[in-house]
């Protein structure tokens, strides 16, 4: 159990937002004699591509210890990753099919994958998941355990702050990040605005008379940006985040 939860863990913090996670299902070892295997299915939303979401749960099942088999034969193994679905994608290369092109024929895939997107449809056979599991011939023996896992969205948010201000030189990427924490954590995104500032040419010419009216001028922009902002509170975010502090001139002082 502990293997799984990491494994859920590392995903979430490797490769994007866990949205749903299944019961566990204890099932007998597939195309071997061996003890029970424990199986699930969760849902990812990520920003990766399928092949880059792969090569990161290959690198997964390598930190928690698996050793692959050369021999390509079925045997134990500490940690069993696999892309099943991606959308309505079909996806054919000599390293990456999808959908899963033995899916439909293990049940051990079919019974978590239907707790948790059983009305999704194969991009293939045109049938969604409970269909699927319906029609499947695979007689094993399947066990519902009563152990869940953590959704570790909740384990990792910011419950304890309302904004959050991400600053940096130009180019570093605020704005990226910012935009992907409001995605992850459900927050309200507020980005700075650039427009002609008029005190910004008299700057250049004259530095030395106008730097103070130029930084008075974006502070008061900020502020009456922030202001504005904050004070149309949203319901349905949680929190604020914003790709520049209203006191940035001096962080870069």
């Amino acid at each position: 159990m502990y293997l799984l939860q990491t494994a859920v863990d590392l995903i979430y913090l490797e490769i994007g937002d866990v949205l749903k996670l299944s019961p566990i299902y204890e099932t007998p070892a597939w195309g071997f004699d061996e003890s029970a295997f424990l199986n699930m299915c969760i849902a990812v939303s990520s920003r990766y591509s399928p092949r880059k979401v792969l090569q990161k749960l290959l690198e997964i099942e390598t930190k928690l210890g698996r050793t692959r088999n050369p021999s390509g034969d079925y045997k134990n193994r500490t940690l069993d990753l696999d892309l099943i679905l991606v959308d309505e994608e079909v996806i054919s290369t000599e390293n990456l099919q999808v959908p899963h092109p033995e899916m439909q024929e293990r049940k051990f895939v079919l019974m978590p994958l239907a707790d948790i997107a059983g009305k999704e449809k194969h991009p293939s056979l045109h049938l969604t998941i409970f269909q699927l599991l319906e029609n499947s011939s695979d007689k094993s023996e399947i066990k519902r355990l009563p152990d869940t896992l953590k959704s570790p969205t909740k384990q990792f948010n910011f419950i304890n702050y309302n904004y959050i201000a991400i600053e940096g030189n130009i180019g570093a990427g605020k704005t990226s990040l910012s935009a992907m924490v409001s995605q992850d954590f459900n927050a309200k995104l507020i980005l700075e605005r650039f427009k002609d500032n008029p005190f910004l040419p008299k700057f250049y010419e004259d530095q030395n008379r106008y730097a103070f009216p130029l930084e008075m001028s974006f502070l008061a922009d900020r502020y009456q940006q922030l202001s504005s902002e904050l004070a149309q509170y949203d319901l349905f975010t949680d929190i604020v985040i914003s790709d520049y502090d209203v006191f940035k001139s001096f962080i870069f002082a």
